[in-house]
């Protein structure tokens, strides 16, 4: 393990001691365009729990998902939690199970098969934007918990989707750069035209292809 980034500590201290809910980093931050430091001892770990904790405290209600670089922080961490409180007939067509409380430490994506599915997706580094995504089906996720634990999960549907989003995080990559640009709507737009359970309507009238 590396030793203790002391300036790391000083940041991840003031990014807990800011006011909540955090002012989520913006599109146009180079943190968000370099590749996350592996996580490797860099903070105590009472101070890494601390953080984590902090960051899935910070999603009900906003987010599914948040990495470390959202909160200026260059370092390989994530968390993600999906209630899925969407009706039955979304939940069905996104495969949209509800998705337990998940740290990732140092994720790595493998797709599993050539399937992938295409959705509206948003993110909080991107404010007031929507636009359709492809992604694989299904991935494996391989990642450290917050005590350094090794584990491997396969997931699909909407959990895959949203460890890919956070992942890509990780790697300097936001949603807009894979997304189908003809698709791009405001957030209000989407409510009004596009919040059908597939993107289809919004394909024929926006002419992109699915």
């Amino acid at each position: 393990m590396s030793t203790v980034n002391a300036e790391l500590v000083d940041q991840v201290r003031a990014v807990l001691a800011a006011h909540r809910p955090w002012p989520v980093t913006q599109v146009g931050d180079p943190v968000l365009r370099q590749t996350a430091a592996r996580y490797d001892g860099q903070l105590p770990d009472g101070l890494l729990h601390e953080l984590l904790d902090a960051m899935r405290g910070h999603l009900p209600g906003v987010g599914v998902g948040l990495a470390a670089p959202q909160l200026g922080i260059p370092l390989a961490l994530a968390v993600i939690e999906d209630p899925a409180q969407v009706t039955p007939e979304i939940a069905t067509a996104r495969e949209r199970p509800p998705q337990p409380p998940l740290d990732l430490v140092n994720p790595v994506i493998t797709p599993l098969g050539p399937q992938r599915r295409v959705f509206y997706e948003g993110c909080l580094s991107v404010a007031g934007l929507t636009a359709v995504v492809s992604r694989h089906h299904q991935v494996r996720l391989s990642a450290q918990d917050r005590d350094g634990r090794a584990y491997s999960l396969e997931l699909s549907g909407w959990p895959a989707r949203i460890a890919q989003h956070e992942t890509d995080h990780l790697n300097g990559v936001i949603y807009l750069d894979r997304a189908e640009l003809r698709s791009v709507s405001t957030a209000a737009a989407y409510e009004q035209r596009w919040a059908q359970p597939t993107p289809s309507l919004a394909a024929a009238a926006l002419g992109f292809p699915l």
